[in-house]
């Protein structure tokens, strides 16, 4: 019981504090500046992040074999991508992780999505943003700040960046 009490007391003073341990997983946290990348194509392309400069970004990270990565896209192409696709001021990155453009265009032909999937072959990009765990995905303001960070898939959560990139999409560049 002592144990039990003492457990408690300290998960109270860490919360009360605001000093919670922060995930170990993490690279990059909310309010961050979201981290420069390159995507590099498998014919050696180069797409640097930079070129999105202004823009509000979705950053999504996912695998092939990834069942919540598997229905969090499947809601991408259902909601999101309809809802934002042609707005010159949004970018949707969806990152395979470990995958390289071969797999995913075979995955994609399987799957039929209308949005780009993207290679991240050797978890260069991904290592930027966290350690483990996908899928995962950050949402970039115009100003290069994270506002939000998803782990894994719940349909209320994915409802909630929907009105976050509404948001973003509202406010000025500042």
């Amino acid at each position: 019981m002592k144990k039990f009490v003492c457990a408690v007391s300290l998960a109270m003073a860490f919360s009360l504090s605001g000093k919670a341990q922060r995930d170990t997983t993490d690279v990059v946290y909310l309010d961050d500046p979201a981290p420069a990348f390159t995507i590099v194509r498998d014919d050696g392309t180069e797409m640097p992040s930079s070129l999105f400069s202004g823009k509000v970004m979705l950053v999504n990270f996912f695998a092939t074999w990834c069942p919540p990565c598997q229905a969090e896209l499947a809601e991408m192409e259902k909601t999101l991508w309809p809802k934002y696709g042609r707005d010159s001021d949004f970018v949707l990155l969806v990152i395979g992780r470990e995958h390289s453009d071969a797999e995913l265009a075979e995955y994609n032909a399987r799957k039929g999505f209308s949005f780009p999937l993207y290679p991240d072959k050797n978890r260069q990009i991904y290592a930027s943003f966290a350690t483990q765990f996908i899928p995962r995905s950050y949402l970039i303001d115009r100003d290069g700040k994270i506002l939000f960070v998803a782990k894994g898939y719940r349909p209320a959560e994915f409802k909630r960046i929907l009105r976050m990139i509404d948001n973003a999409l509202a406010a000025p560049a500042m």
